[in-house]
Order: structure tokens, then sequence, then C-alpha cells
């Protein structure tokens, strides 16, 4: 075979059409008489914070496989009131922030990016209590055709043993056009949430500087520090569930907003390496599963680095209440 013609030969694809519904193991395909679990406890186990992480992880994992209930075709959603919401920090706060976590490398430029607090009117909205799943976006695969993979998925094949993990390797513009779908498939209105209403849903009214609290605590959340160094099932760190009960706000996998970054009202442009490097980026939020526990502040901006270390996600919002 010529050179020039091994990009177009179906030996040399690279990611093989997707394995057909009921090809792999899911719902109905017989595990749950197999394995003898009961979804409804392994629910209550890895919602169960005095569950070690181990055993949260395994019965999340048999959850994945047999059929999480959690994981319907809508989001399960959390109200967020419309509030007249403060969003970022002050200016004071900057050098502080840095010096906790100069540690892992934090620069002084990308926490002033959160400065200065301003006012924004949040009307009322609804937040999906977990961010999408890997089993919710091949669905959406399926349905439409849209050719692009997440990148963690190896070889472009559905982690079927990672179901309920969030989806994460995704593009911004992936995100959207899942939102798009989801809202004609259901005739309901989803979208990415605005990065003022993420922060406000991850922090609350008492503005925590973590989802859970003032504190970090790397048994709340999955970022480096937890060890896992992978994604795990949603809702597998029940400490860290924001004000308003979402879980995975911090930590698991980034999540994009319906943003792009400009600096706050009054506040300095930085140009860091992600403008430098990609210029227009969209502003991702809540940290991830490969990086520290910096990222998991409720007031970090932050975006999509080209690379392996930033695999992001997202989490659809609704405007009107989800029936």
């Amino acid at each position: 075979m010529r050179l020039a013609d091994v990009a177009h030969s179906p030996h040399f694809k690279e990611h093989a059409d997707l394995a057909a519904s009921g090809r792999v193991p899911g719902p109905g395909h017989g595990i749950h008489n197999i394995s003898g679990a009961d979804p409804a406890n392994l629910v209550a186990t890895v919602g169960d914070p005095d569950v070690p992480l181990a055993g949260r992880l395994a019965a999340g994992t048999l959850l994945g496989l047999i059929g999480d209930p959690r994981i319907g075709p809508v989001p399960d959603t959390v109200r967020v009131p419309a509030v007249a919401a403060t969003i970022g920090l002050p200016a004071s706060q900057v050098g502080p922030v840095t010096r906790a976590w100069s540690h892992v490398g934090v620069e002084e430029d990308w926490i002033a990016k959160e400065t200065p607090p301003h006012t924004v009117d949040l009307a009322e909205f609804w937040l999906a209590v977990y961010p999408v799943t890997n089993s919710e976006y091949v669905r959406f695969l399926r349905e439409t055709g849209h050719e692009s993979r997440p990148t963690t998925w190896h070889l472009g094949a559905y982690p079927w043993d990672r179901a309920n993990h969030p989806v994460a390797g995704v593009q911004a513009e992936d995100a959207d056009y899942y939102a798009a779908w989801l809202s004609s498939a259901t005739g309901h209105p989803w979208r990415l949430p605005t990065e003022a209403e993420w922060e406000y849903a991850a922090k609350g009214p008492e503005g925590r500087e973590f989802p859970w609290g003032d504190e970090f605590d790397a048994d709340a959340a999955n970022t480096r520090e937890s060890g896992v160094h992978t994604t795990t099932p949603v809702g597998a760190f029940p400490t860290g569930r924001s004000p308003f009960g979402a879980h995975d706000m911090g930590g698991n996998v980034e999540e994009y907003v319906s943003d792009s970054y400009t600096p706050y009202p009054g506040g300095p442009f930085v140009d860091d390496h992600l403008v430098q490097t990609m210029g227009t980026y969209r502003v991702a939020r809540g940290g991830s599963f490969c990086r520290f526990g910096d990222l998991a502040r409720t007031r970090r901006r932050h975006g999509a680095f080209p690379g392996p270390l930033y695999p992001v996600g997202f989490r659809l919002v609704s405007g009107e209440r989800p029936s």
C-alpha cells in the first residue's frame, strides 16, 4: 500500500464505530443477576462518608456495570434561587492565596484573574447534581453521529466499565452541542452554566473557599491529593457536596462554563500561559483528578490547556424547573 492511501484505508482508522448498545455490559444485560448486588444498597454505599474511599469506589464501579439509577435520561437537579451574587476575590487576598498554594507552583497572576469582587444578578436556575457521564455522552454520540470522541476514551472506544464516571477530554463546542441535543431530545432547555452561576452554586451564600467549606480537605474531592489519579464514579466524595447539594464541583473533572475568559469589571487582563497558548479560551472550573487542590477553589478561573493533564468535562443547568 502506498503511504498516500493509508489515511483513507479502514484498516488504519484510529476510531472504530461505537459498539452497538447491548454488545457491552450495562443495564438489562444480565450483570445484575451475576453480581447479586442491589442498586439501592450500592447507591447508599457510594454516598456514605463513613465507608472508606476504596469501598465507595468499589460500589460505584458495580453501579456503573449494572446500571446506575442516579443517571437517567435527563439530569437530576438542585434549585439555586435568584440572588444578587458577589463574584470574585478581593485583591488583598491574592497574595495569601498564592502563598498558601506556592508548594504546587501557583503564581500570583493566576489568582489575580479572580479580582475584583463584583455583583452579578442571577435568576433562579436548576443545576445538574452530577457532571455529564460517559454513559450519557455515548447516547449523544450514537443518536447524533457527532464525530468528536473524548480524548480519554482509548482509541475512541466507549469505556463501558466507567459508565458513571464524568466524561472528560471534550472540547467546549462538544459540550455546547450536547446541551443543544438534549434540549431538542427532551423538549426542555438545557445549557452550560455561566461562570457566575457556576461560582455561586459552588460556594453558596456563605462564599465558601471550596464547595465543602473554607479549608482544603483531600478526602472531600478527587484531586491529585486524593491519590486516585483517575476519574471516579460521580458522587463518590460525599463530604465534598456544594451548599446546594451538587456533587463533584471540586475535583474529578474540570467543567466548562459558557463564558470565554475576559477580565472581571475593573480587573486586570492576565496574559498567562493559557492566553499565550490559545488566545481566547473557554473558562473551566472546579479542578480535577490530575490537578492539585488549588483548582478546586470555588473562585479559581482556569481553562483547558492543551495536553493530557487537562481533560475537561461539563455539567448542565436550566433556567426552567425540570419536570
